[in-house]
């Protein structure tokens, strides 16, 4: 399961436990009829009573058990933010020099190559190349943008058989997938006379 789905899930999940507690609660306090898996006994009864909330005041740790607690979940929360926010673009590539040996090829130069040649190809107006994966087995996702009146299978048949493997054999690679999406440029609507 891909990150992204994964985090849907979660997302999903949390939402709908947090949407059937919150509407249990509105409902049982708008007067609907107690479940029977409620804790309490009726719709003004409190879900915290007094001695509840402050069962605990007096003992030593348990302020700074709840403070530890909440520090963990907004912990918690930030590294998952910054995991779903953060792009995972692939840095460098390991080649192969054919001598027993290694080179790093930087993943941007890589990227940019191909969005330029890609670019040259008849048809396309704009290219943008991200790299993914792992140094040893980079994935590519290519964006082009075709000109009006482009054909896109000419267009995808030559950017595969040309650019693509033009980078692939540049850079050493047994193989590199690659996800293309195609658009057209808008253009305004031409008069017919």
């Amino acid at each position: 399961m891909r990150a992204s789905r994964l985090n849907r899930v979660v997302l999903g999940l949390v939402g709908l436990l947090l949407l059937g507690l919150g509407g249990s609660v509105l409902a049982v306090g708008l007067g609907a009829p107690v479940p029977s898996w409620w804790p309490r006994t009726g719709p003004h009864d409190v879900l915290l009573s007094r001695a509840e909330r402050t069962r605990w005041r007096h003992t030593d740790w348990w302020w700074p058990a709840v403070l530890a607690g909440l520090a963990v979940l907004v912990l918690l929360a930030l590294w998952w933010l910054t995991t779903v926010l953060r792009r995972r673009r692939l840095a460098e590539i390991v080649v192969d020099t054919g001598d027993g040996a290694y080179a790093l090829l930087q993943g941007r130069a890589l990227e940019e190559a191909l969005a330029e040649e890609a670019v040259r190809q008849d048809g396309v107006a704009h290219a943008e190349a991200v790299l993914r994966g792992r140094r040893t087995a980079p994935t590519a996702r290519i964006r082009l943008q075709l000109e009006p009146h482009t054909d896109p299978s000419t267009a995808l048949t030559a950017f595969t058989t040309g650019t693509l493997a033009h980078a692939r054999d540049s850079a050493g690679l047994a193989s590199l997938p690659a996800e293309v999406c195609l658009r057209a440029v808008k253009h305004p609507a031409e008069r017919v006379t």
